[in-house]
């Protein structure tokens, strides 16, 4: 008779429990008919926390295991390093009771050193937008839109990135970028500041989708006051390869207001989406124009199961495709409150009915004028 190594036996137990972990980390499939608000909470401007400025807070996304919250900071390394924050909010039916500040990671390169701001060096300056927690590899990864400056005498290409760090900030690796999501000194390819805003993982953790938040110069005009066909590209990524498997077209609606004066500053595109299971996503439309000082936020239900793959397709001009099909879920302008530059969602803590929730952020641009708020609601099933 052998010996049973005890110390082999208890190894693969654990082996085996790790493993049985892992395969019960799966996405809900969330059939969203209707949310409603239960509270908001304003986080002071310029808060300090670490010797960091609190502000700019462009994304999102919760740790429901650790009941923790990530938020990204899309300062391009002007105040502080680009960097992250760890939370706590202490939430219920009633709304949001408090936030708590727990750390501040600066995101390193590959070469373990801080971001550089554009007067140190322009070309790898990043632009923070969106971040995500995979739960499997206890990581997260997040989005920079990159720059581009085109004039006479100061040109800046910088093209948008994927990057996958550790949950202390160190690098991992990046994502490589379709030709078509890089800058270019032409009218081609991506506008500058309507670049990689949203991402979400998808199909338990084996996708991410990344989204333009405005169309790219060959896919057509940029959002308008009136109906113009404006489409942006919803990019689906294999996670354990980084190749981009498939483009979907979007179509934005049109601006919400004019701007004052007409020819001032205004758009329209999408700076988060969440996927929702079953091949579709909870995508946020953002409305902005001078002389208005809230936000018209509209969310909608896309649904991408019929849509055609355009990644080697212009838009303009083509009508031979079939975009995501997309359903009003809800127009933030119909809840009588003040809503400012809403930019992450995802999904919060269940509630003890059971129902599950969804927590925004927005971004104060660091503008005493603009808020950093929060904002909570329920989803009905």
């Amino acid at each position: 008779m052998k010996k049973i190594n005890l110390y082999a036996v208890v190894l693969l137990l654990l082996v085996l429990n790790a493993c049985n972990s892992i395969k019960h980390i799966e996405q809900s499939v969330v059939d969203i008919k209707s949310i409603s608000l239960l509270g908001t909470y304003e986080i002071p401007h310029n808060l300090k926390f670490d010797s960091t400025t609190v502000g700019g807070l462009s994304g999102i996304d919760y740790d429901a295991k650790k009941n923790i919250y990530y938020f990204i900071c899309d300062d391009r390394s002007d105040k502080n390093p680009a960097r992250f924050y760890t939370a706590r909010i202490d939430c219920n039916q009633q709304g949001i009771n408090n936030v708590e500040l727990l750390k501040v990671h600066f995101m390193l390169q590959a070469n373990g050193q801080v971001y550089p701001n554009n007067k140190q060096d322009a070309l790898h300056t990043p632009d923070p937008e969106s971040i995500r927690y995979n739960p499997i590899t206890n990581q997260l990864v997040w989005s920079s839109e990159g720059e581009r400056i085109v004039k006479a005498k100061d040109t800046i290409l910088e093209d948008p990135s994927i990057h996958f760090i550790s949950v202390a900030g160190n690098f991992t690796k990046s994502i490589p970028l379709p030709a078509n999501l890089r800058m270019q000194s032409i009218e081609s390819g991506p506008r500058q500041n309507g670049v990689l805003e949203g991402m979400s993982f998808a199909d338990n953790y084996k996708t991410l989708y990344v989204n333009v938040e405005e169309p790219l110069y060959e896919d057509g005009p940029r959002a308008d006051l009136t109906e113009n066909g404006a489409y942006i590209r919803i990019n689906q990524f294999d996670v354990k390869t980084g190749s981009c498997k498939a483009q979907y077209a979007y179509k934005l609606e049109p601006i919400a207001h004019p701007p004052t004066p007409p020819t001032a500053f205004k758009v329209n595109g999408v700076p988060e989406i969440l996927s929702i299971g079953n091949h579709k996503l909870l995508v946020m439309e953002r409305s902005f124009s001078t002389g208005i000082l809230p936000c018209t936020i509209r969310l909608f239900i896309a649904d991408l199961s019929a849509a055609t793959d355009i990644s080697q397709s212009n838009l303009k001009e083509n009508t031979n495709f079939i975009p995501a099909t997309k359903r009003l879920l809800l127009n933030m302008d119909d809840l009588g409150i003040y809503t400012d530059n809403v930019e992450g969602v995802c999904f919060g803590p269940v509630l003890p009915n059971g129902h599950k929730t969804l927590v925004f952020v927005a971004d104060n641009n660091f503008n005493p004028l603009e808020k950093s708020q929060l904002f909570l609601f329920e989803i009905k099933e």
